[in-house]
């Protein structure tokens, strides 16, 4: 079975997810070939790895009107050239060039990943109405939905997005808890050595990519309220507002924060952090929050989308609203006031993971997913709103 795994950009959260997944799925069996508007360190580590991975330049995550012609043209070609049988997209741009181009190939079968989704309550509601509106076209020509949490699977199905029968809840893949060190006093010396962090320092870190979506100025801001001179905020992980959050973060006295940049080895730094911190105005289900509950590092995110199926608040963590920097440092200096309730929800929060977030769980889901077997709703013929 020939699988076109399509994404924008293979980077960030549903970029590891993307590459997990195809990893997972390679066999003599399936055969998966990412496609990507722009290569990287993922696209380096799928090529390393043995996987097909073709770079479609027009591919790109901004709207331009005439590069997006271009790559759904080129993404038509490609599909009818190779005989794909199933087209597997993930996230708003590749997965509306992709669904098209696949419908037009006459793919046998189109899945498609939402990690989130394109509109969030920061846009104006004429945009989000536009957003939900092409979404619910796309959905018609979908044979299978994957949500990645059960609040994103929610919000599809109360959006009408996809007929409900056609979806399918799934979880990130990350390693399993024998495979990783548990956070101890060795593997934090080693975390905060490979940071470049003082032994005995506070530290709150973050990771995800320095976009709009994952609000990264909130978490300077953060930083700064809690007024602790010994505390250092981190942030791993690259992204367009590099510049811009450096310049925040050198321009005003209080607690250091320091960018990391993108790493390989997150799993092995997360131990360095004392609280994990993620910001976000909008999410699905973020890898990092799992990669940080395995880890044991206590857990302080904002209360969007699919976030709370991992944290539960005064069980496996806490959450504050987005966009309230005040309140998220006052949920931050709580667990770092407070080490015992801060220990015993890292440890909930360990069991829960458990082994559920594995790339055993990921592969039984795609090649679920990917099977003829499986068949379509017939919600084809319902009119389009």
């Amino acid at each position: 079975m020939r699988v076109a795994t399509v994404i924008t950009r293979l980077e960030g959260g549903a970029g590891v997810l993307a590459l997990r997944g195809a990893l997972a799925i390679d066999s003599g069996a399936i055969r998966p070939t990412i496609v990507t508007g722009s290569g990287g360190r993922l696209a380096d580590a799928a090529a390393a790895a043995g996987l097909e991975v073709v770079v479609e330049p027009a591919l790109r995550a901004p709207i331009v009107p005439a590069s997006d012609l271009r790559a759904l043209r080129r993404l038509e070609k490609m599909f009818r050239e190779r005989n794909f049988d199933v087209v597997h997209t993930h996230c708003a741009k590749a997965g509306a060039a992709g669904r098209v181009a696949a419908r037009r190939a006459g793919v046998p079968r189109i899945v498609h990943t939402y990690h989130g989704f394109p509109f969030h309550e920061f846009q104006s509601m004429a945009r989000r109405q536009i957003y939900v509106s092409i979404e619910r076209r796309l959905g018609r020509i979908t044979d299978l939905a994957l949500c990645v949490g059960a609040g994103v699977a929610a919000e599809a199905v109360r959006r009408e997005l996809i007929a409900p029968q056609r979806v399918k809840t799934i979880g990130v893949a990350v390693a399993s808890p024998d495979q990783m060190t548990a956070r101890d006093p060795a593997a934090r010396r080693r975390a905060r050595m490979a940071l470049g962090l003082p032994a005995d320092a506070t530290v709150v870190g973050a990771v995800g990519r320095l976009t709009y979506q994952k609000a990264p100025e909130d978490f300077v801001a953060a930083v700064r309220a809690l007024g602790r001179p010994d505390l250092i905020g981190i942030w791993v992980g690259g992204g367009e507002l590099a510049e811009r959050v450096g310049r925040l973060a050198g321009a005003a006295p209080g607690p250091r924060v320091v960018l990391a940049g993108e790493r390989a080895d997150v799993l092995d730094v997360l131990p360095a952090f004392d609280v994990f911190v993620l910001p976000s105005r909008y999410e699905g289900l973020p890898t990092a929050i799992v990669e940080a509950m395995v880890c044991g590092v206590p857990v302080v995110a904002t209360a969007v989308n699919a976030v709370s199926d991992l944290v539960v608040p005064g069980q496996t963590g806490m959450l504050v609203p987005p966009r309230r920097p005040q309140l998220l440092a006052a949920a931050i200096g709580y667990l770092l006031d407070s080490p015992a309730i801060a220990a015993a929800m890292a440890q909930t929060a360990r069991a829960r993971v458990g082994d559920s977030y594995g790339e055993l769980a990921l592969r039984d889901a795609l090649a679920e997913a990917y099977s003829p077997q499986v068949p379509a709703s017939g919600y084809l013929g319902q009119p389009v709103r």
